[in-house]
């Protein structure tokens, strides 16, 4: 009987990790301590970024967007995956698929853009010091900060629904831990080559040319920082950018092995390893890459814990 996702109200049945059973007692500890990671770190740049003054700055707050987006990503997957690894019962509703699905496209979507709007940000700040601050300025900032949410989730409204209306032939049993596009393609019983085309060129629009736009000013400010003779404003844009780059290749990298590599026998299995490493612990990284040997961050805890008197 072939039917559409919107009819399979009963829900899927995630297999997950079921082919290591043996693993899934480990995966749930080690997944969980990850997961209050991600929390702890991240809300703890959201919070700091607000409180102190002294980092209202462009560079701050797209960093505590980048937080607020780790954090609701992996909470839109993680706490699901961690019911599922408790127990024998690894089933989600068909509405609660649906809604993972788009908000993972969508806050995925959103990261690939803020990330490009990170990059403008550090390019500006090392290439054109005097004009920055009109430049980035705070109008500006909450612009481009609304221009990266709400691309990422209007065009996963199209992508998702897109995805939900393939016909299927009856089947449940989804072969992996969260509601992915090119895993619920696979329940299908009909031509998919469109959804397959949609989900080639999203993959380029918000993965390929997001990186080359990320990667390209890099090279004007190669050649800033070579001019340099300040040593410690060298040191500052090395950590800063050094910091960016680190992100993006934790977060890139993973997401083009899965969504651009062609297909093999064992890269399903594969795939669920590397989505586990980019949904769980990419997010809980970045803070703290971004606040390891970072002196505003330093000193901004110094000043709201009272170790520090403001001059």
């Amino acid at each position: 009987m072939v039917e559409t996702f919107s009819e399979s109200w009963e829900g899927f049945i995630f297999l997950g990790f079921s082919k290591w059973p043996h693993l899934e007692v480990v995966l749930f500890v080690v997944i969980l301590i990850f997961y209050l990671m991600t929390l702890t770190g991240n809300l703890f740049i959201v919070i700091l970024s607000y409180l102190d003054s002294h980092l209202h700055t462009p560079m701050y707050f797209f960093l505590s967007n980048l937080s607020a987006l780790d954090l609701c990503y992996t909470t839109s997957s993680v706490p699901q995956l961690l019911s599922n690894l408790r127990g024998p019962e690894k089933t989600i509703s068909y509405v609660g698929c649906m809604l993972q699905l788009y908000f993972l496209l969508a806050l995925g979507n959103t990261e690939c853009v803020l990330l490009v709007v990170m990059s403008f940000d550090r390019y500006a700040a090392v290439c054109k010091p005097l004009p920055y601050s009109v430049l980035m300025n705070p109008h500006f900032c909450h612009l481009l900060a609304a221009a990266c949410w709400v691309s990422g989730f209007t065009t996963s409204a199209l992508h998702s629904s897109f995805t939900f209306w393939v016909s299927l032939c009856g089947h449940r049993k989804v072969d992996y831990f969260f509601c992915e596009v090119p895993t619920l393609l696979r329940l299908s019983c009909v031509d998919i080559h469109a959804n397959e085309l949609t989900l080639m060129v999203m993959s380029a629009i918000f993965v390929v040319i997001p990186l080359i736009l990320i990667l390209s000013p890099y090279g004007a400010i190669i050649c800033t920082v070579l001019r340099m003779q300040s040593t410690a404003r060298l040191q500052k844009v090395f950590g800063t950018c050094g910091a960016h780059l680190t992100v993006v290749s934790l977060f890139f990298i993973p997401i083009m092995c899965i969504y651009l590599q062609p297909p093999t026998e064992n890269s399903q299995d594969q795939a669920k390893f590397i989505s586990l490493y980019y949904t769980v612990v990419t997010p809980s990284l970045n803070p703290l890459i971004y606040t390891l040997r970072n002196k505003d961050i330093r000193g901004a805890v110094r000043r709201l814990t009272g170790c520090e008197r403001e001059q």
